[in-house]
């Protein structure tokens, strides 16, 4: 399975793929995990958008937020695999490619998620590690966690 992955700002993505990420965003978020809030925000203007597509449709997506923006480090967020597509590890290569980017974005920076705590296992296996106890956030218990910057040679 051949998966394109898509950079944007807010500002180049088309009315087709806002639509697209919107509308999946709101199946995973709101509808699947009933839980209902304001799931596009403020900080959607400022982020880097990541799609990963297969055969042209919408599989996976994922945000980088700027360090100063939402705390003192990037932070990657909003992580989703649409339902059909779960199960092929897409989100895993969703998560290496939004690494990569926030690494060379923002070298000599660690990077922040606020992942929900089911998920912990997978963050994990990604070099992300456990930085506060759990938190209720929108009815669904998250934890912060940290992937520090590599050791440089």
């Amino acid at each position: 399975m051949k998966l394109d992955f898509n950079w944007s700002r807010l500002e180049s993505l088309t009315v087709l793929n806002l639509y697209q990420i919107i509308k999946a965003r709101e199946s995973v978020f709101v509808v699947e995990q009933q839980c209902p809030y304001q799931e596009t925000d403020d900080l959607d203007l400022h982020a880097w958008h990541l799609t990963v597509s297969v055969a042209g449709e919408l599989a996976a997506y994922a945000r980088v937020i700027a360090p100063g923006t939402k705390g003192g480090q990037p932070s990657i967020g909003r992580v989703m695999t649409v339902k059909k597509f779960r199960g092929k590890q897409i989100g895993r290569a969703l998560m290496h490619e939004a690494i990569r980017f926030t690494e060379q974005t923002f070298p000599d920076t660690d990077i922040k998620i606020s992942a929900q705590v089911y998920l912990q296992t997978f963050y994990e296996s990604l070099g992300f590690y456990v930085a506060s106890s759990p938190y209720d956030e929108d009815g669904i218990a998250h934890i912060d966690m940290i992937k520090q910057v590599k050791d440089l040679p």
